[in-house]
């Protein structure tokens, strides 16, 4: 079987500098400066117009207030994925429903500090032992609400149903403040859910 021929371009000249034996070098065009890279890489992020980045602005304002109020309102879409799911809001439901020693965490911090600027060195070894006991009571309570609700998640959804973080979940959630809660409790207290 006889090989064919490579087939030659004719708008090719063969005594172009571009050439070398008979192959095209290079790309064919001028390399762009440093300058001219920057500008077709340069255009505007919102627009060029005042009304455009002033209309960019408000719609954006408008998209984090929306995304505000509904974390807060506990709407799973808007909710952080540590938040998210059946059993966080079991969690959110159950620990909103009970009082908790963490809830007077931050008074109790606030009168230990006052108490520490007097000059009774009495006065000031209560107070650290004081918050020292209200830590360890603080910390018992947060276990056995842990407990408590996996228990109930076990319950409800099976014995394999518990996921990672649902004890720090807990903790987290029953340490802070009622109204400093977020998403923001959806139930009243002694409402536990089922």
């Amino acid at each position: 079987m006889a090989k064919a021929a490579p087939k030659t371009d004719v708008s090719v000249n063969p005594s172009d500098e571009s050439m070398l034996n008979g192959v095209p070098v290079g790309k064919g065009r001028p390399t762009p400066t440093r300058k001219e890279r920057e500008a077709a890489n340069r255009r505007p992020l919102v627009g060029n117009s005042p009304q455009d980045r002033k209309a960019a602005r408000s719609r954006l304002t408008n998209e984090r207030e929306k995304a505000r109020v509904g974390m807060a309102a506990g709407e799973e879409k808007y909710l952080p994925v540590k938040d998210k799911g059946e059993q966080r809001r079991y969690i959110r439901d159950f620990i909103d429903a009970r009082w908790n020693v963490g809830e007077i965490l931050v008074p109790i911090m606030v009168i230990v500090v006052v108490l520490s600027f007097l000059q009774n060195t009495a006065t000031q070894s209560a107070s650290l032992l004081v918050i020292w006991a209200f830590f360890l009571v603080l910390i018992i309570d947060c276990l056995v609400a842990g407990f408590m609700v996996n228990r109930r998640i076990k319950k409800k959804w099976g014995e394999d149903a518990p996921q990672r973080g649902n004890l720090w979940y807990v903790a987290v959630r029953a340490a802070q403040m009622r109204f400093l809660r977020l998403p923001k409790p959806q139930v009243r207290r002694g409402q536990y859910p089922a």
